[in-house]
């Protein structure tokens, strides 16, 4: 891949307008992907479509395969986030890698439904911009795949893994590769909930950067699993933000697990040692006994502006649960608020295993 083949210079200078906006105001991200699929209703024949009629596994729950069977499904999804005041688009890319499509025997298929996901939302947020000229972004998602590096799966042998820090690298740039291809303004690696999943992702995509011979604004976005704050594989927030710091993101941040309610804390935890933007999507509240979320748009919208006043965000957005009417209310709330200003830390020592570690002067 070259430059010229991927738009290096358009890419470069979108990646400076994103930057120049979130100067300005708080950014907007979208809402969730899945439960917008999940009113659709989709039926075994829908997520296979004519394609892989054949296909010798089921498909149903396969989201990500929608980008290549169900596309204006997903077209029109983006659109109501657009609508609803989205400044940046999460790509239906979660599980688009080989690790996961594993599950479905689609492995060989992985960069192709990646590269369908990203110019999904390249294509609709290209169409909004064109309408008003307020700017809009295609983030291409890298999701944390259904293994961990750090844990093995197997109590009697802790030094077992289904896949090697290599793998996962190779997994990691193969998807990357998809989302350049497909026009991703920015790439997200989130919800992390093991941080050497995280490290193979930044080391990966530092290899496609190297390809195309331009980078791309790179969000990182960890997972909190429990009121313990930490993430799954046992890293304080503190100790997480030291172990990403030298991919230098755009932004750092949390989504997903807790609602936004149990979230402030562990937010206040990273705007504290972030000498970069924060983002947060948090869910819509933690999911009840039927596995649905009961967080109203106003209530979303009511904690994610009171972290806008306080002064520990940059961007905001949802995550599980939230819908069009969550980010349209969010959208109205944080109108006019100032972003959060990036702090400049003093050059230190800093080191971090399970718990973050700064040599003091």
């Amino acid at each position: 891949m070259s430059t010229r083949d991927h738009g290096g210079r358009d890419r470069e200078a979108r990646a400076h307008l994103l930057a120049q906006l979130a100067k300005e105001r708080i950014l907007l991200l979208d809402g969730a992907m899945g439960t917008e699929i999940q009113k659709r209703k989709f039926d075994e024949a829908a997520f296979r479509g004519e394609r892989f009629r054949a296909h010798a596994r089921d498909l149903r729950g396969n989201n990500d395969l929608l980008n290549l069977t169900q596309p204006a499904a997903i077209r029109a999804i983006h659109d109501d986030y657009l609508a609803a005041g989205a400044d940046i688009l999460k790509a239906n890319t979660f599980n688009a890698n080989a690790i996961a499509q594993a599950d479905y025997g689609l492995e060989a298929e992985a960069r192709e439904i990646a590269r369908a996901g990203a110019a999904l939302a390249h294509a609709a947020a290209h169409a909004a911009e064109s309408r008003d000229g307020r700017p809009r972004f295609a983030a291409g998602v890298l999701g944390p795949t259904n293994k961990t590096a750090s844990i093995s799966p197997k109590v009697a042998d802790p030094g077992y893994r289904e896949v090697s820090f290599d793998g996962f690298v190779a997994c990691y740039a193969e998807s990357a590769r998809g989302l350049v291809e497909g026009g991703a303004d920015l790439l997200m690696i989130e919800t992390i909930f093991d941080t050497l999943n995280a490290k193979a992702a930044i080391f990966a995509v530092e290899q496609v950067f190297d390809e195309i011979g331009f980078r791309l604004p790179l969000v990182v976005s960890g997972t909190i699993t429990d009121l313990s704050g930490r993430t799954l594989s046992g890293q304080t927030v503190e100790a997480f933000f030291t172990s990403v710091r030298h991919a230098k993101p755009f932004a750092v941040g949390l989504n997903c697990a807790l609602g936004a309610a149990e979230m402030r804390p562990f937010l206040l935890d990273l705007a504290r040692v972030a000498d970069t933007r924060v983002s947060v999507h948090p869910n819509a509240g933690l999911p009840n006994a039927f596995g649905g979320y009961d967080e109203t748009p106003e209530t979303t919208a009511h904690h994610l502006t009171e972290w806008a006043k306080a002064g520990l965000v940059n961007i905001v957005g949802g995550c599980c649960g939230t819908t069009p009417e969550h980010v349209a209310t969010a959208a109205a709330y944080v109108r006019g608020l100032a972003p959060r200003a990036l702090p400049e830390k003093p050059p230190r020592l800093r080191l971090s295993g399970l718990e973050a570690f700064e040599l003091a002067r």
